[in-house]
């Protein structure tokens, strides 16, 4: 066999090349020829040593060199179990990542790979996951689209919710103790709230709060979650809706007042106004008396009260219930009769409340009264007009 690769050590000279080759015949089919013997032992000798070279680096490099050609990958269904949590906002990238790291599949890219080529992988959710280690990346993809498999702590937030009253909420459903949250929620800073946002351009004195940056969601908490973690959960959505919103850039360059204004009016919003379609407006109007031709350039609404009374632990109250002594106290920092915007969101506003107090309507108007029992208000430029509206509302039967 190794005469067939005619390596050339049996090749004449030059002079006697006739003679020469038909002996090289005839020794190929038997001659006994003791020089031919030795060249070809020689030819055959340096072959397998040229072969065992390069077969001792293909082993030594073999691993390496097929991952550029095949894609690492498991095989079957894995064993055991192991939890792994997909984070909000999480791409398949990003999903690949957690999965490798706690070897539930072989590599990033086998994991890419099978969900692209499942179309239905577009609906994998964020959450946690009860998978197994070592699977192929196939049978990952496959286990994720079972909601058997997805741990079910969820937990929805309604929107206009003060955080005292979220911190309740995420205790009853953790039982992790209130003062935790309390006590994680006194840096926001340390929970993920950029510097920037506690700026003003009103003059007034800021108030770093975490109220506002909760951000109204449905929640699946992580098994072993704490406070903290929940709390910086909460803040990265509302990062991630607001920065997707451009609601920082757009209320400077459109409302002309600082981001955390804006936030202090999209909760006003969120608390006076008693139906969707009025967020808008009802910012228009704590913009307009706040920053704009209201006598008192104040606020005059009753739930920054009902926010004070809140935190001091005592009830809140309608504004029929309150007393002249609770609507105008001093010692209130929400006052309602202070001049310019009050030192804090009051809630964690919606998305909508958002949009209403970055893109809010043009108008006038300095008061607004509901009227109806869907919660729709009517709005006035004039006392005389709002007067007006609220014996409409005193027909209907609304106040």
């Amino acid at each position: 066999m190794i005469d067939d690769l005619d390596l050339g050590f049996d090749e004449p000279e030059r002079g006697e090349k006739g003679r020469h080759r038909r002996g090289f015949v005839r020794k190929r089919n038997g001659g006994s020829s003791s020089g031919g013997r030795g060249k070809t032992f020689l030819a055959l000798l340096m072959a397998l040593l040229l072969l065992g070279g390069i077969g001792g680096g293909a082993f030594y490099g073999f691993d390496r060199i097929q991952n550029y050609f095949v894609t690492p990958d498991y095989d079957g269904a894995g064993s055991g179990e192991i939890t792994v949590e997909i984070k909000n906002g999480a791409l398949i990238a990003d999903m690949a990542d957690a999965l490798v790291a706690a070897d539930v599949v072989k590599s990033q890219k086998a994991f890419i790979e099978a969900a692209e080529a499942n179309s239905r992988s577009k609906n994998i959710q964020p959450g946690t996951y009860k998978l197994r280690k070592q699977m192929s990346a196939a049978s990952a993809v496959t286990a994720m689209l079972d909601l058997k498999n997805k741990i079910v702590n969820g937990l929805t937030i309604p929107e206009g919710r003060t955080s005292m009253n979220i911190y309740k909420l995420l205790s009853d459903k953790t039982e992790i103790p209130v003062k935790e949250f309390q006590a994680a929620a006194k840096d926001p800073e340390a929970l993920g709230v950029p510097d920037w946002w506690f700026k003003r351009d009103d003059g007034k004195k800021v108030v770093k709060s975490v109220e506002g940056f909760l951000y109204p969601d449905t929640y699946e908490i992580p098994p072993k979650a704490t406070a903290e973690s929940i709390l910086k959960l909460m803040v990265d959505n509302f990062l991630s809706v607001t920065g997707e919103m451009k609601f920082a850039d757009q209320v400077q360059k459109d409302r002309k007042v600082s981001p955390y204004e804006a936030l202090i009016v999209a909760s006003l919003a969120q608390a006076e106004a008693g139906n969707k379609d009025d967020l808008g407006k009802v910012a228009r109007v704590a913009y307009n008396r706040a920053y704009g031709e209201f006598p008192c350039n104040c606020l005059e609404m009753d739930v920054t009260v009902n926010y004070y009374l809140e935190s001091i632990g005592k009830p809140t109250k309608s504004s029929k219930q309150m007393t002249a002594s609770e609507l105008d106290d001093p010692k209130n920092p929400y006052n309602r009769k202070l001049r310019g915007m009050i030192p804090t969101p009051i809630n964690n506003p919606g998305k909508q409340a958002l949009e209403g107090a970055m893109d809010t309507p043009v108008g006038k108007w300095l008061y607004f009264v509901a009227i109806d029992k869907q919660g729709h208000s009517a709005f006035a430029e004039t006392y005389p007009e709002h007067q007006r509206n609220e014996a409409k509302a005193r027909e209907a039967g609304i106040i």
